[in-house]
């Protein structure tokens, strides 16, 4: 999945190019000095103004005030994924004159270049600088080029590399100003979770930022953009700037939106404003003992029986039985337990059927098995009187095929099947139809990093492939709770990897699904954040329920830091959401066989 150095094919290029670099080098050491005339175009190189006036590929870039080579401060870049942190900035330049461009390094596989020359586009590289080290190249500008892109950057899978004092020294062009700030912003008509916006396009802009409250939220390359992920009946301000090579201009004249009323999804389900979500081993034991349903607490808003399982892997035929006798000795008979969903259900509380878990792999690979799969599942909601379906498909149920690379517009079979069978059930039950999914960080959150197979193949093709699930189906949408368990160390959208059993991962984790991320990477590619109320964070209920266990105070500070802006620690969220919709766990029988830890605490700090 992630790349530890230049690819096979390129090893013997980048050994060549080493001996051309040799010979380059002798060039510019014999050639003459810049003229009198000749200045450093290179706007801030030295990195003491931050990154003003820098780029720097899916926000791999930093400012450090060690190690430097001069002054108090150095670009620290870091790759990630499909990401080789590139950091970069348009010059203007003169046609037809030659240019020197140098920087002091550190690091394994630096590489320094100019691209956009309008000769040959130049770049030289160290494959190892454990101390700083000065790379150095030159080129001549074509006939008609007035802007030079120059950059820095490190190599897949490698750690951050620095980069300090870049300057590139040459005839001056005619400086670039900043554009125009924008006018005319308007807003269009709201939906319960979107604003569109336009405005009327600014003198010298190449591009727009948008505004929410204060904080950049998208950028575009038009006049119109809609900023989506919004809370329903909520005001809300938007700004526009203008951006190009020399910067940003002052955002515009504010405009201010309110969004419709909730519909769909979570907004006419009644749930209450914060809601405990447990899962109950209904037809199986699993070590915790089997909880009745009419044993089940009130603490309890959303009840997931787990699960429902395939008759095959590609079948889509899902069925659903008790607990055998067998193994869970005090199993009710399906009447009463018919009757405890219908007690359940008048208490105001939600019963639903989930699909998958850790051994129900499903693959709706055709068109037969997803209507099979539309078919059964709408047996077992309308046999026992369920209020809706839980999505957890796990394992191997949902990868990408190579080349399915935009979330937006998925191509491959079983996401495409799925996300077209949930359609039809909600269609057929209405809009009381309660819809939750559960995937891993794995389907969800790697997909900063991730996506798929990727742009060379070779990754698990399993990354983010939930993605195009949630984002299809987000009006449709109840509650998404991530399992923030049984996960690797994922990266937040601070780029810092960050692990299971503290408040820590469920802030970085819960903030990068109400924020939103480019997927891969990809600031044209932006997986819009979901609502407060759709999100609930999954976390299991004892030490013997999952791997990354937290304990109630860390739980604490995790829905300080979301809903209040306190206890955050070092993560810094993008957001505050009194609004979150509560907890997911694993589950209601080992919450039970911890003395009910997970669900008094809960209810100890919503009041319930």
């Amino acid at each position: 999945m992630e790349r530890t150095g230049p690819p096979a094919r390129m090893t013997g290029i980048l050994a060549a190019f080493s001996t051309a670099l040799l010979a380059v080098a002798g060039l510019a050491a014999t050639a003459p000095g810049a003229a009198a005339a000749d200045a450093d175009l290179a706007r801030n190189g030295t990195f003491e103004s931050g990154l003003s006036g820098w780029n720097c590929t899916g926000g791999s870039g930093a400012v450090v005030s060690t190690p430097v080579h001069a002054g108090s401060s150095a670009l620290k870049a870091t790759p990630a994924g499909q990401d080789n942190a590139k950091c970069s900035q348009a010059v203007t330049v003169r046609p037809g004159s030659t240019y020197t461009l140098s920087a002091w390094v550190q690091g394994s596989y630096v590489y320094l270049g100019a691209e956009g020359t309008g000769t040959t586009d130049v770049s030289t590289w160290t494959q190892s600088a454990p101390g700083w080290q000065r790379l150095t190249t030159t080129f001549t500008t074509g006939p008609s080029t007035t802007s030079v892109t120059v950059y820095t950057h490190g190599w897949y899978g490698t750690p951050a590399y620095y980069a300090d004092d870049l300057t590139l020294v040459g005839p001056g062009g005619d400086p670039v100003v900043l554009p125009a700030t924008p006018a005319g912003l308007k807003a269009g008509t709201p939906t319960s979770s979107s604003v569109p916006l336009s405005w009327t396009a600014a003198t010298g802009a190449t591009g727009y930022n948008v505004y929410r409250g204060g904080t950049k939220v998208l950028s575009t390359t038009g006049t119109s953009a809609t900023v989506t992920g919004l809370t329903a009946s909520t005001a809300y301000s938007f700004q526009v700037s203008a951006t190009n090579e020399a910067g940003e201009s002052a955002k515009s004249a504010a405009v201010s939106a309110t969004t419709t009323a909730g519909g769909g999804g979570g907004g006419s389900t009644d749930l209450p404003a914060h809601a405990l979500v447990g899962y109950l081993h209904s037809s199986f034991a699993n070590g915790s003992g089997y909880t009745r349903m009419a044993d089940v607490p009130d603490s309890w808003d959303v009840i997931d029986l787990a699960f429902g399982e395939p008759t095959s892997v590609t079948s889509g035929d899902i069925r659903f039985s008790l607990c055998p006798v067998a193994e869970c000795p005090n199993v009710e008979s399906a009447a009463e337990f018919k009757a405890a969903i219908k007690a359940k259900q008048a208490a105001g509380k939600k019963v639903l059927i989930s699909i998958g878990g850790a051994n129900g792999q499903v693959q709706l690979a055709t068109t037969a098995a997803r209507d099979t799969f539309v078919s059964s599942v709408s047996k077992i909601i309308d046999e026992y009187g369920l209020d809706g379906l839980d999505i957890d498909f796990e394992g191997h149920s949902l990868s990408l095929n190579t080349g399915d690379t935009d979330f937006r517009n998925p191509t491959t079979p079983v996401v495409v099947n799925l996300i077209s069978a949930v359609k039809t059930l909600k269609a057929k039950y209405g809009a009381k139809f309660v819809l939750t999914m559960a995937p891993e960080t794995f389907f969800v959150q790697l997909g900063y990093q991730y996506y798929g197979s990727g742009p060379w193949g070779g990754q698990d093709p399993r990354a983010g492939a939930y993605l195009p699930v949630i984002h299809a189906l987000r009006d449709d949408l109840t509650l998404l709770h991530v399992q923030d368990y049984n996960s690797g160390s994922i990266m937040g959208l601070d780029n810092q990897y960050h692990s299971m059993g503290g408040a820590d991962f469920h802030i970085a984790m819960t903030d990068m699904m109400l924020t939103g991320f480019p997927v891969a990477g990809d600031q044209t590619n932006i997986f819009p954040g979901l609502r407060p109320d759709q999100i609930a964070i999954g976390l299991p209920a004892s030490t013997q329920a999952g791997n990354g266990h937290t304990s109630p105070a860390e739980v604490t500070k995790a829905l300080n830091c979301l809903t209040k802006k306190t206890d955050c620690g070092s993560y810094a969220t993008h957001g505050t959401w009194p609004g979150l919709r509560g907890l997911m766990t694993w589950s209601v029988n080992w919450d039970r066989f911890n003395n009910w830890e997970f669900s008094r605490n809960f209810d100890a700090y919503f009041g319930g």
